[in-house]
């Protein structure tokens, strides 16, 4: 199971997989921006009022939290849509790779994505600190919606493994 979520708290696949932890009672945190920078909330204290678990990377590129994130993760997801790449979504993909850590892209629209994401994380003995990541709403309008509603079909799936088919979450 996942012990914790990490994201970087910007808006689209980010904010989608700190709320879904949120929901689900799952450890969350990560490195967003200094001041909590999000492109919604560009000023202090930013995110850091909604996701008070997040830490403040020393500047404010966003490139030092995404890397920040792959880097102290045991994996990196990047969840994506029918859309197109964005440079946080690649940077994501070419840290872990420089870092030599496992990593999954999965797209919402896959009818196999829940499958995909079990796949992912099924070489994982116990609890797991994941990396989420993928594109920003305004780069992929409903990618919030998208990547909530894989990660809650996810967790259905895993819950409903482990009882043996009893439970009905």
């Amino acid at each position: 199971m996942l012990a914790r979520i990490v994201s970087g708290g910007q808006t689209g696949v980010d904010r989608a997989a700190l709320d879904f932890a949120i929901a689900t009672g799952i450890e969350y945190g990560g490195w967003c921006p200094l001041g909590g920078w999000a492109e919604d909330h560009p000023k202090p204290p930013g995110v850091l009022v909604a996701y008070p678990r997040l830490a403040e990377t020393p500047g404010r590129d966003p490139e030092q939290r995404t890397s920040w994130n792959v880097r102290d993760a045991d994996a990196t997801l990047i969840v994506t849509g029918r859309h197109v790449g964005s440079p946080g979504t690649e940077r994501a993909l070419s840290v872990a790779r420089e870092l030599g850590r496992p990593h999954a892209i999965v797209e919402t629209a896959d009818p196999a994505a829940v499958s995909a994401v079990e796949r992912f994380l099924a070489p994982f003995d116990g609890d797991v600190i994941l990396n989420v990541a993928g594109p920003r709403e305004t780069e992929a309008p409903g990618i919030y919606t998208e990547a909530g509603e894989l990660l809650r079909r996810w967790h259905t799936a895993q819950a409903w493994r482990i009882s043996g088919g009893i439970c009905a979450t």
